[in-house]
């Protein structure tokens, strides 16, 4: 009767076994480290394009219709567009279009420039060596037209703050709106004075 003696797992059987065992081994590793390069430099390459990939740009349709709201602050599907928005206005990217708004639909920004282009409310004056240095609390606006008219002018800052300044048109016809602008130009106002203080 002949005896079959069983090797125990991984002791091979002769030189030329353990020799062709161990070229394997060699073989599947060198396997493992060129996929794992492959798969590091795969998730590299792909970081870095994420990386420099742009950013989505905002929706102008969808922007130019929350600018045009009584208050985009108390619209959900407003808020994120609107401050990206004005994000990238900070940057100095363009306002985005709307190539479905119509004709005389439309929103432009334009950068401030106190006093000329800022609200007398918001206009800030210190006095410098040759005469009075003019500031404006926001950055910029952003001109809403409805129909070939102003619609709203919502200025802004790049920390996020923004009021909505609305034209007589767009007050008539909203019925209700954000009234800050008005009520920030109200209390700017100097008091009547009383005609009859000295009585």
């Amino acid at each position: 009767m002949e005896k079959h003696t069983t090797q125990p797992r991984g002791v091979p059987s002769s030189p030329r076994a353990e020799l062709q065992e161990r070229s394997g081994t060699v073989a599947h590793l060198n396997g493992l480290r060129t996929l794992r390069h492959r798969s590091l430099t795969t998730i590299t390459l792909g970081l870095a394009v994420a990386a420099t990939a742009p950013a989505a740009a905002a929706d102008g349709c969808l922007v130019l219709l929350c600018l045009a709201a009584p208050s985009w602050r108390n619209v959900a599907q407003c808020v994120d567009p609107v401050r990206q928005v004005l994000r990238d206005l900070a940057r100095g990217r363009p306002f985005p279009s709307c190539a479905m708004a119509g004709s005389g639909n439309n929103a432009t920004h334009q950068w401030s420039q106190a006093p000329g282009y800022c609200p007398p409310q918001y206009t800030r004056s210190t006095e410098g060596v040759n005469g009075p240095i003019y500031s404006c609390d926001f950055s910029g606006a952003v001109e809403v037209n409805v129909g070939g008219a102003l619609w709203a002018r919502t200025w802004w800052n790049p920390s996020g703050e923004s009021v909505t300044e609305f034209s007589a048109a767009a007050k008539a016809r909203l019925g209700s709106w954000d009234s800050r602008f008005d009520d920030d130009y109200a209390a700017w106002l100097p008091l009547p004075v009383d005609p009859c203080a000295t009585c």
